[in-house]
């Protein structure tokens, strides 16, 4: 039988919360109700949600997740980030909500993550993208340590992995590209970000690893 369509449900904390952050993303809320459980469905074209409220949610331990993929992902996200910069005056890269920037990721299609007030995750993929295709062109040195960090950071979520796995690449590879040093310091600056009240290099205004520029190091120090 055709025709079936599949629904992502995902729960948020109070849909005062999480609706109007879906309708910055230029998602319409088609329908709402308060009781007995609170529901809402936001659509944006062929994308369908539906929320429902879980009052004492902790952000921090969702686990809700959808994957949506989209015909172009450059103007997907474009757009999307116009839509939060309007709404919250910059497109927000940490804590809840927030949206990763479009990059490839070592072992997996390229794309970008949403995470809403909630805690959930909508992963962003290019239609027509496989993991063969990402994976024919095969990467090295300080590149594909990115690719890695971006895997960590990005779709996993584990901050601190990515930066330990990428500051250690750094010091291995001391003779990467200028292009290759400026991505890896890009990224380790939105890692900052997303972190903002760790202890980390930046601090010291001699140190200018998370502005731009990734200083030649090696294991021992020197």
């Amino acid at each position: 039988m055709a025709g079936e369509v599949t629904v992502p449900m995902l729960p948020c904390r109070t849909l005062e919360e999480s609706v109007p952050f879906y309708e910055a993303l230029g998602f319409a809320c088609t329908y709402r109700q308060r009781r007995p459980i609170p529901h809402a469905v936001v659509e944006r074209g062929d994308i369908s949600l539906h929320l429902y409220g879980l009052p004492d949610l902790d952000p921090e331990q969702t686990h809700s997740t959808a994957l949506i993929v989209v015909p172009d992902l450059p103007t997907f996200h474009d757009e999307l980030a116009e839509g939060l910069t309007a709404a919250y005056g910059k497109v927000p890269r940490s804590g809840f909500p927030r949206v990763t920037r479009p990059r490839r990721r070592h072992g997996t299609v390229g794309g970008f993550s949403v995470v809403d007030p909630a805690g959930c995750w909508l992963r962003i993929s290019q239609l027509g993208d496989t993991e063969e295709a990402a994976n024919a062109e095969p990467t090295t040195g300080l590149r594909r340590a990115i690719e890695v960090a971006a895997r960590l950071g990005d779709a996993k979520g584990d901050v601190p992995a990515a930066r330990h796995h990428l500051l250690a690449a750094i010091d291995r590879h001391p003779d990467a590209s200028a292009e290759e040093r400026a991505d890896a310091a890009a990224y380790l600056a939105e890692l900052d970000e997303r972190e903002p009240d760790r202890d980390q290099p930046g601090s010291d205004p001699s140190d200018t690893t998370t502005r731009g520029e990734v200083p030649n190091r090696r294991s021992d120090g020197v």
